[in-house]
């Protein structure tokens, strides 16, 4: 279901419906550890922006903290009461975000492991969160066709984006920090400019649902990829 590399792009790793996450060696192709401990299907992995750790969430209602290089299970964050579908560090790698069907998003202390912050107000599923690169805002996108901003000091929803007509699948902001992209099952994908909420490009083509958005790192193109079989 997710596949993420490492900040120093030599690990890649992978969620799968078999419960488990791999780690791959992306020179040689080799998968290098198997993490076993969810006890369902992994929806999301992420790394830590030093790479030292990965998270996962899962089906199973928890988000797992790995030691990247032992693969030993540090941390099970417990909270959510239904499954876990995106997880999200800071930029920092403080804070965790995790977004769940349980139409919350929680905000933990990796140090810890404990939950400071419930976001609240979605009316249905959350199914992708995203940090600001400068980690002050969380966006997130849920099957309640909206896209909440939330400053994450405070965990107040500050703006809330509408304009898509069905499940907003996928969130991811631009490396920039100016614009919010977000692919829905609506089949569009909507560009948002951060600073005042406003929609400013509606981009169509795909025929079915948009499952996953990403910018380049420089902030000029935007990839989607889609139930269409098409990117």
């Amino acid at each position: 279901w997710s596949v993420a590399f490492s900040p120093d792009g030599r690990l890649l790793a992978s969620g799968s419906t078999d419960g488990t996450v791999r780690l791959w060696d992306v020179h040689t192709g080799q998968c290098l550890k198997t993490l076993a401990g969810h006890t369902h299907q992994v929806w999301s992995v992420a790394f830590s922006l030093d790479g030292c750790l990965l998270a996962s969430g899962s089906n199973d209602q928890t988000v797992r903290l790995w030691d990247v290089h032992t693969g030993q299970s540090l941390k099970t964050l417990a909270g959510h009461t239904t499954q876990v579908r995106s997880v999200a560090f800071s930029p920092d790698g403080h804070l965790l975000a995790s977004g769940s069907f349980d139409q919350t998003v929680r905000l933990w202390e990796v140090h810890t492991g404990q939950n400071i912050k419930t976001l609240s107000g979605h009316t249905h599923p959350v199914r992708s969160v995203v940090f600001s690169p400068d980690g002050r805002l969380l966006a997130t996108g849920s099957h309640d066709q909206t896209v909440r901003l939330w400053e994450v000091h405070t965990g107040q929803n500050i703006k809330t984006l509408t304009g898509h007509t069905h499940w907003v699948s996928a969130v991811a902001f631009s490396p920039d920090g100016r614009f919010l992209a977000s692919g829905s099952e609506d089949q569009m994908v909507r560009i948002w400019e951060v600073h005042t909420g406003q929609s400013r490009q509606t981009l169509s083509g795909h025929t079915s649902w948009v499952s996953s958005v990403a910018f380049s790192p420089d902030s000029r193109l935007l990839a989607s990829g889609s139930n269409d079989h098409t990117v």
